[in-house]
């Protein structure tokens, strides 16, 4: 009996241990992804018994801010005032569903926190405030994403090359914030329930395309293969492919074509701006697995940026290993197409690495962090992420580039004074209905880039090309970028962009 006894002490002894081993690991290693947890009930309500900070464009726009209610329950409701524009990046801030997007991510420096006491009755009662979040965003730029996208599905980011701060970020679907912010829980959950059903697309308006969505980046991958022949293989780089308008996969009978089965070939620098397929494939095929793979994840694929946004998933290159029975999937990779999958987000990053001489800097939306006195708290410092490629290599690729505009893919689509760099992509997907993803990657002025962008239209009809779905957009965007740095609204110079 003793003996059973003891044992009995033991194992409890051990429960008892365990316990409070769990309870401590829960407390020191996950106390803050707990607290900032959107399904977290007591930061929720928080959110509502309180006002939050301010979120603020960069011109001063107001983004989100709380409003009084007559609810004695909440008595704070969260209120955005460009709804949908803005929605994908700023999120909400709902007392049922918690947070997402910019609110999620800086939620704790958004919640009222007390403030120091002046006099003695604030030391009995302290009073409570919140701190301003100024984001990089441009609401006018934003503005001439939507009206140039119009009513398709697709993704926008814009990107200051010198610094990472994302100018633009607009994805459709989308959704109206507000009914999600309402303390009735029929309204709120009703719109919850709209909101996560997909689209015919397959797209949940909830999902930020730009930054949640994947798809082939068809011939803007040819950028990335162009850097690889330049920074691992130069002599590549150089070497004269056939003049034909197909070439034989290997290990195979079958024809990878050029588009329009026209022909073409040469250098890398010859065949960027007609974009030519076969030589490119065997261009891949001369690199190899290794250095193709290598060379997509230092420009940011197989890794998610380091954004200030939750949710972003990774872009996707495939591991060297597997091309090794399958040189024709490495010629289809080589043109961004077979199981390549981009992101908006990061093909805008490729684009603005390029245009920065080489360096991805680190994607960001925060500015500046403010206390309610207006005294900086913090003030984003602009750092490196990726440096995939030398100045050099950059400096030749540009220079490609800016003949995709003058006599390649692009040619005829923007002003030659805004000098733009520019790369199309039509991404075959197989689905004989709508069967492109049609794609641009572009940064300007050329000589002195102060915007980089990406664009996607997904699921285009057969016949759609890059350059006449994402052509018009991009031109819009990157003019409107131009304008604002020259003082002038972002709508006011474009001539063709929807108003």
């Amino acid at each position: 009996m003793t003996r059973r006894m003891g044992i009995l002490g033991i194992v409890i002894a051990v429960l008892f241990a365990v316990l409070v081993a769990q309870a401590s690991y829960v407390q020191f290693f996950h106390a803050d992804s707990l607290n900032s947890s959107p399904i977290n009930d007591r930061v929720a309500r928080a959110s509502s018994m309180y006002a939050r900070g301010d979120i603020v464009g960069a011109d001063g726009t107001v983004l989100a801010r709380s409003v009084p209610t007559s609810s004695g329950a909440y008595p704070w409701q969260r209120e955005y005032p460009l709804g949908a524009l803005t929605s994908g990046v700023v999120g909400f801030s709902s007392p049922i569903y918690g947070t997402w997007g910019l609110e999620y991510f800086y939620n704790n420096d958004l919640l009222s926190h007390p403030q120091p006491p002046q006099s003695l009755s604030q030391i009995l009662v302290p009073e409570r405030a919140p701190n301003t979040l100024t984001v990089t965003l441009q609401p006018q730029l934003q503005e001439v994403a939507r009206r140039a996208l119009g009513d398709r599905n697709g993704g926008v980011v814009a990107i200051n090359p010198k610094t990472g701060g994302i100018l633009a970020m607009y994805s459709s679907p989308n959704y109206d914030p507000a009914p999600l912010t309402s303390s009735d829980e029929a309204t709120a959950t009703a719109a919850w329930a709209a909101y996560n059903k997909k689209n015919y697309r397959g797209f949940p308006p909830l999902g930020l395309l730009a930054t949640q969505q994947t798809f082939a980046p068809g011939s803007t991958f040819k950028v990335i293969t162009t850097a690889a022949a330049i920074m691992s293989k130069p002599e590549l780089a150089m070497k004269k492919y056939p003049i034909k308008a197909f070439t034989t996969l290997p290990t195979s009978d079958k024809l990878l074509w050029n588009s329009g089965h026209t022909p073409c070939g040469g250098k890398a620098a010859d065949m960027l701006p007609g974009s030519c397929d076969p030589g490119f494939a065997l261009l891949g095929l001369d690199l190899g697995g290794d250095i193709m793979a290598s060379t997509a994840t230092s420009f940011g694929f197989n890794q998610a940026p380091p954004i200030d946004l939750p949710g972003v998933v990774t872009s996707y290159f495939p591991d060297a290993s597997s091309f090794a029975n399958d040189l024709p999937g490495l010629a289809y990779s080589a043109i961004g197409q077979k199981d390549v999958r981009a992101t908006a987000l990061t093909n805008a990053v490729v684009a603005a690495t390029i245009a920065n001489g080489g360096q991805a800097m680190t994607p960001h939306f925060m500015n500046v962090l403010t206390k309610p006195d207006g005294t900086i708290i913090k003030r984003y410092k602009p750092h490196t992420w990726l440096t995939p490629i030398d100045a050099a290599a950059a400096k030749r690729l540009t220079g490609m580039m800016v003949n995709v505009t003058r006599f390649g893919t692009a040619a005829g689509i923007f002003r030659s004074s805004d000098m733009v760099a520019a790369k199309t992509g039509t991404a075959q997907t197989g689905n004989t209905a709508n069967n492109t993803h049609d794609w641009m990657i572009a940064f300007a002025p050329a000589t002195n880039p102060v915007v980089a962008v990406a664009v996607v239209v997904p699921f285009q009809h057969v016949d759609a090309t890059g350059a006449a779905v994402a052509g018009p957009i991009m031109k819009c965007v990157i003019e409107g970028a131009i304008a604002l740095t020259k003082g002038q609204p972002a709508s006011g110079t474009p001539t063709t962009c929807p108003r």
